[in-house]
């Protein structure tokens, strides 16, 4: 017999960023508490443009643009980069345990689980995609869907994908600040030859509707699980009211992770795991003060313990590599070593140095 899911399908309008990011943070928080079965959210959003935990919301956008345009912005509680959202691109949430037999293990292998999920519900309607790491699914080296998970409910995972059905390149272009370390980087020189749509590769007008019909149906079969479409309950609806209110209303969510403002370091490395921007001051030969932050992933815990580790170390490489070590585990920021991001650390040093 199949496993059942639960589904949450919102069809019958398109959600602000408020309301679809607060029930996607409850999926896994009501599989760890609540004793749900996984949870999967397939629903759209207004024209909105959403940031990775880890990113600086001011540096990463054009604000006065977003407002003139009506286009809302937030920030979300995965990782990764800067995602345009609307009713034309599928938003995908899914709460799951990651003990889940069907899962492989760690961040790397829920991105191949899951991306394997989605290259097969692209198959349904006739395109051949592939996963691309760290988090891009790809047709043809053009960009179809990004991938973005955390872990912050204790063994559950919230994973979430955006998938372009039909997409605003000018609009993209028209909002964003993109570093310059990226514009340098010939795979992000012209978005329009790096990413593509649904529509633009069938050639044909498929719906948001049947597309979310092949991603429901992907899952039952990759899964072997059959779904129930279902709604929030009392103590899911309270969640997410709670997320809502003191979160993804609140500008000191909206605007955390701000860059600091203060004469610092700053140290910008592009990595496999993601764009590093590393904040530093110095004490004389120590380190005074660390910031991390970038369009990787990872989790708060895991970053503060590694700043935190770092303060009043000597600003040598070997210093630095050992306190990484001392807290380090695998997969701590996914797709960076200890000696990857050592040397982000020393590219910030050298910028203080010269302040």
């Amino acid at each position: 017999m199949s496993e059942p899911w639960r589904l949450f399908k919102n069809l019958s309008r398109p959600v602000s960023p408020a309301e679809g990011l607060a029930v996607d943070d409850t999926l896994p928080q009501s599989v760890a508490r609540n004793n749900s079965p996984p949870i999967l959210h397939l629903y759209t959003f207004v024209p909105s443009v959403i940031v990775g935990k880890y990113q600086d919301i001011e540096a990463a956008l054009r604000l006065e643009r977003c407002r003139a345009r009506n286009i809302e912005f937030n920030r979300r509680s995965t990782g990764g980069g800067t995602v345009i959202m609307g009713p034309e691109i599928v938003a995908l949430g899914l709460g799951i345990n990651m003990d889940h037999p069907r899962l492989k293990k760690g961040v790397g292998g829920v991105f191949d689980s899951l991306s394997r999920v989605l290259i097969r519900a692209l198959g349904l309607v006739g395109i051949k995609a592939y996963f691309q790491p760290k988090n891009d699914l790809e047709v043809n080296g053009r960009k179809i869907a990004g991938l973005s998970a955390a872990s912050e409910a204790g063994n559950c995972l919230l994973f979430h994908t955006s998938l372009l059905v039909d997409f605003n390149i000018a609009l993209m272009t028209d909002i964003m600040n993109t570093p310059v370390i990226k514009l340098e980087d010939k795979g992000y020189n012209c978005f329009s030859q790096r990413m593509t749509t649904v529509r633009d590769e069938l050639g044909r007008n498929l719906s948001v509707t049947e597309m979310i019909e092949a991603i429901k149906n992907s899952f039952e079969g990759e899964f072997d699980i059959c779904f129930k479409e279902d709604g929030p309950d009392k103590w899911e609806e309270q969640t997410i009211r709670g997320f809502i209110e003191e979160r993804y209303t609140r500008e000191d969510w909206i605007f955390s992770h701000r860059h600091p403002r203060a004469r610092m370091g700053i140290g910008q490395l592009k990595t496999k795991g993601g764009l590093l921007e590393i904040y530093l001051s110095l004490s004389g030969a120590s380190i005074e003060n660390v910031m991390i932050t970038g369009d990787f992933f990872s989790t708060s815990a895991d970053l503060h313990a590694i700043e935190n580790a770092l303060k009043w170390t000597s600003a040598r490489r070997e210093s630095i590599e050992d306190k990484i070590a001392s807290v380090w585990h695998d997969n701590m920021i996914y797709g960076i070593d200890v000696a990857t991001l050592t040397n982000a650390i020393l590219l910030a040093k050298e910028k203080q140095v010269r302040l």
